[in-house]
């Protein structure tokens, strides 16, 4: 199964003309509030494309608590290993322009009492795929990743919001998952130093011996594994309303690919098209596309090649 260790925000989303530059006041027609946080959207993803899964983070005792959970309920996602503390639920700014692009702000509330003790040893084990993101805090997350290493688990971080990663760590990691910026500043840290995003990611797949993933927007996406070798994928010819949780889309989706047993040329196919069509809707997880929908395009994206 899938477990997410990960935050659980309230997206606050108000569509605009354009984003504001610095100093700069913009007004929206109104908002809208609905379930977000990178841990939420990537359980909810996952579960939506067919995969039994688990979340663990934290909440507030507060009336946003009840948003943020409602559409992982209904999804089956089993929430009994949340931890609710004193405070308030994490809450996300989201403005979206007339292209879907977007600026966002998180308050992390109660993401930052999030504590690798909150996750049971028995689900840690060969059997678990365990799915981590950087919006609780780093030091849990490396701490916890050391636990599942040594009982046997997979381990997927995407590293989103983008900080430096501990070498053993990296080590550790089945998969790392980023956007070309976040490759950029990842592999800087490393001393790697490259304004080439498919550089940056074959060099840390190099360091550390895992497979790297960097997401490439409307051309697709890339994978880089230790041994050298590497896959491209492409993407669905879409017009975007909203790009707010793409990223969660596709991994979310590349995780319940994996969990089924599906190779990496596969799950880059269903990553890639849940990461698309969860650009044709407003909203994070409003936009998350189910199973159905996924494989209905999965032959309008051409085969895996090599990058």
């Amino acid at each position: 199964m899938i477990v997410v260790f990960g935050s659980l925000n309230v997206d606050v989303m108000i569509a605009v003309d354009h984003l504001p530059s610095p100093g700069e006041t913009v007004l929206g027609p109104g908002y809208e509030l609905t379930a977000g946080g990178k841990g939420a959207n990537q359980a909810l993803a996952a579960a939506r494309a067919g995969a039994k899964v688990a979340m663990i983070g934290s909440i507030g005792g507060d009336p946003l608590a009840e948003t943020a959970l409602k559409d992982l309920r209904a999804a089956g996602v089993d929430l009994s290993h949340l931890a609710t503390v004193t405070d308030p639920t994490g809450l996300a700014a989201i403005c979206v322009d007339k292209g879907g692009e977007n600026h966002v702000v998180v308050a992390s509330g109660a993401n930052r009492r999030t504590k690798a003790a909150q996750f049971p040893e028995a689900l840690l084990g060969p059997q678990t795929l365990l799915v981590l993101q950087m919006e609780v805090p780093h030091g849990e997350n490396w701490s916890l990743i050391r636990r599942a290493k040594e009982k046997g688990a997979r381990i997927l971080l995407n590293a989103a919001p983008a900080a430096p990663i501990p070498s053993d760590v990296l080590k550790l990691l089945d998969w790392l998952i980023v956007n070309e910026n976040e490759a950029k500043q990842i592999a800087a840290a490393f001393d790697i130093r490259t304004e080439d995003a498919r550089m940056a990611a074959r060099a840390l797949a190099k360091a550390g011996g895992v497979t790297v993933i960097v997401t490439l927007g409307a051309a697709g996406a890339a994978a880089f594994l230790g041994s050298g070798d590497s896959l491209s994928v492409g993407a669905l010819a879409i017009t975007p309303v909203d790009t707010v949780g793409a990223g969660d889309s596709f991994v979310g989706g590349f995780a319940a690919a994996t969990d089924r047993g599906r190779d990496l040329a596969d799950a880059l196919r269903y990553a890639s098209v849940g990461g698309a069509l969860a650009c044709l809707h407003p909203g994070a997880q409003p936009s998350l596309p189910m199973l159905v929908a996924i494989e209905a395009c999965l032959a309008d994206l051409p085969a895996v090649q090599s990058a």
